[in-house]
């Protein structure tokens, strides 16, 4: 069935907007609705990138609880940041990370990972995936921000997409 239908949803869904889209479900359009919604998912099915090989589960759970758990914290830091940005200005600045995490989808794991987090923003990514440019709100060590963002989410990550 899945050779045939790679993607039953994706193929009902472009069915439903087929006929949406025509405002008629005329015999034609029922036909010609049905071989697109066959032969769309089959063109289309080559395209789609493997999935993740997650290796270690109960080490992504700590990672969610952590990541939580950094939201909040992270969120009541910036706004107290914010409230007394008139007597101390925060010290906002450019880090650049390098990087031993190279697998695409944990590249795309801890770009939603500083995405999330308050008082820090994914900028640039080295070409070779070597290094990471990131903006960070109040930065008072870099060399400790650096250990800490590769020990709390690198590390983690590199676990478990290996």
């Amino acid at each position: 069935m899945r050779r045939w239908f790679p993607s039953l949803p994706l193929s009902a869904g472009l069915l439903a907007l087929w006929l949406l889209l025509n405002d008629s479900v005329a015999p034609a359009d029922l036909l010609l609705g049905a071989i697109l919604a066959f032969l769309a998912p089959l063109v289309a099915a080559p395209l789609k990138p493997a999935g993740p090989r997650l290796r270690k589960p109960l080490v992504l759970a700590r990672l969610v609880l952590r990541v939580g758990r950094d939201v909040v914290v992270s969120a009541l830091e910036v706004a107290a940041g914010v409230l007394r940005a008139g007597r101390h200005a925060p010290r906002g600045r450019f880090v650049d990370v390098p990087l031993d995490l190279h697998d695409p989808h944990g590249l795309a794991a801890l770009a939603i990972i500083t995405a999330v987090v308050p008082g820090t923003v994914w900028c640039d990514l080295a070409a070779d995936r070597s290094h990471l440019l990131i903006h960070v709100f109040d930065l008072e060590d870099e060399d400790a921000f650096i250990a800490m963002y590769k020990q709390r989410y690198e590390l983690p990550l590199k676990e478990i997409f290996g």
